[in-house]
């Protein structure tokens, strides 16, 4: 075999266990894929983008990073979060939107896998953060930002994922309507400039914006960027399109209200015909689904919530029409009324690709809060939650098809103690909330492995009352992306006689 045929193999083997930035669907048997022809493996290297998360001068922020223990990883390697302003500061990019040319302090200095490191901020001018990891660090490495602020817009509990670049986003339920603000945070974390483009749809399609050449985000920084000064049109409910034309960047939307709180609004899944948005609250006062579809065809969703009890359908809700290019908006009231649910978005006839996402609202008056629920993808083989406690987590697991079988681990707490395990098994067409097993003192992570059964779909609430208002974030829990396909390769002397 020549030369370039053991190049062009090891470079696709390379490749393949290098993805740590990009999600993946795991395959659906351990080891192989389906026609045995690829294996998996560790990812060996992982980026995560954390937005800034506050421009009040009293929110506390607190980070938590964690990587679970993932068999066959590397033995060595390295974690670390830096700011963006810092990068730019060393030389490495343009301006940070926060930040000026000050060495900053490391919020938190990663640890090995299985144990959680966390760390913490105060005050407006804390900075976007740009995070790698490789080696045994990579493979599931996961960072959770979670603020508290005590007063004025956006206050309570706002809690974000930190997650990969990507050049493609969809964020149904912004707005620019009075008393909210909104921003969509761009953070850059390559060499080169990213551009990017930003288009709105209202109730009636396209909203005309005041920007049509593109953003460019400097490389190594974030820009944050207020919805309503795009557009002199508030709408209530909007669906935000972040597309990237060079570059990659995270992207992510702040929502906040000036009298109900507010959280992050993760980018919903892809487009899809059936869409599962898990995890609202069995105390929810009031749940808003905001639902566009990109294509050219409407869309015809037949809505159930999905109980410990079994799938229902809302009362006055059991269908929505979503008409293409316009974005669509139902109020579903209390709808999971004092039990959990899932709420599970499938097509009453022709499949047309869909995002949506829910707003959810506890409390009532001016003792409410919100949080937000995009739809989300599967668990897949392996899904991660850092910073949790053992009175304020709430775990949700939902299976949409058919019965699974799920196990949930602690991990160590950030002040000691051991991992513990628990195997649950959920019901076809149920959504259950779990009591999640605890793992030790202080902050710990929960994994999420399915055994068997059906697909599962995941949340994780963490919740903290203040002065009566009943602080709460909710995030949804995709594939952790720690273990990537590689495929087989194999010997082909026939090429040298071609």
């Amino acid at each position: 075999m020549n030369r370039t045929t053991v190049s062009l193999i090891t470079c696709t083997v390379a490749l393949a266990a290098v993805t740590g930035f990009a999600a993946f669907d795991p395959p659906a048997a351990p080891g192989t894929d389906a026609a045995g022809s690829a294996t998996e493996r560790p990812v060996e290297r992982t980026g995560l983008l954390c937005p800034a998360p506050s421009f009040s001068d009293i929110a506390d922020t607190a980070y938590t990073s964690f990587t679970p223990v993932t068999r066959g990883a590397d033995s060595g390697g390295k974690a670390a979060l830096e700011s963006a302003a810092e990068q730019s500061a060393d030389g490495k990019g343009g301006k940070g939107s926060k930040g000026g040319a000050k060495k900053d302090k490391a919020v938190l200095t990663p640890k090995p896998p299985g144990t959680p490191a966390v760390g913490d901020t105060s005050g407006s001018d804390t900075p976007a953060l740009i995070g790698t990891a490789d080696g045994k660090y990579a493979p599931g490495w996961t960072v959770q930002e979670t603020t508290r602020i005590a007063a004025g817009t956006g206050s309570g509990l706002q809690g974000v994922t930190c997650t990969p670049a990507d050049t493609d986003f969809w964020f149904p339920g912004a707005s620019t309507a009075k008393g909210r603000t909104d921003y969509v945070h761009l953070t850059n974390p390559d060499d080169e400039a990213a551009v990017v483009d930003i288009k709105l749809y209202g109730k009636s399609g396209a909203v005309k914006t005041t920007v049509t050449d593109g953003i460019t985000v400097p490389p190594h920084s974030s820009e944050p960027v207020l919805l309503s000064t795009l557009t002199d049109d508030a709408q209530t409910d909007l669906t935000v399109h972040v597309g990237v034309r060079s570059g990659r960047v995270g992207a992510t939307v702040q929502a906040q209200d000036d009298a109900g709180g507010g959280d992050w609004l993760p980018a919903a899944a892809d487009p899809a015909g059936s869409l599962v948005l898990p995890g609202i609250p069995k105390d929810a006062t009031d749940v808003r689904l905001v639902a566009f579809t990109p294509g050219d065809d409407d869309a015809d969703l037949k809505v159930r919530l999905a109980s410990p009890d079994g799938s229902i359908t809302p009362a006055g809700n059991e269908t929505v029409h979503v008409k293409a290019g316009m974005t669509s908006a139902v109020d579903l009231g209390p709808v999971t009324r004092g039990e959990p649910g899932s709420l599970l978005l499938t097509p009453t006839d022709k499949a047309v690709p869909v995002v949506a996402a829910l707003r959810v609202v506890r409390g009532k008056g001016s003792s409410q809060e919100t949080a937000y629920i995009p739809a989300t993808a599967p668990v897949g083989r392996r899904a991660t939650a850092a910073d949790n406690s053992a009175k304020g987590t709430t775990l949700s697991l939902t299976a949409p098809t058919a019965t699974a079988t799920v196990k949930v681990t602690a991990s160590a707490g950030s002040g000691g103690g051991s991992p513990a395990t628990k195997t649950y098994t959920v019901k076809g067409g149920t959504s259950q909330d779990i009591s999640a097993p605890t793992g030790g003192k202080g902050t710990y992570a929960l994994t999420v492995e399915p055994v068997s059964g059906g697909p599962v779909y995941a949340a994780r609430m963490l919740k903290g009352s203040s002065d009566g208002v009943p602080g709460f974030t909710i995030q949804t829990l995709p594939s952790d992306r720690g273990l990537v396909a590689v495929p087989r390769a194999e010997q082909d002397l026939s090429v040298l006689q071609r």
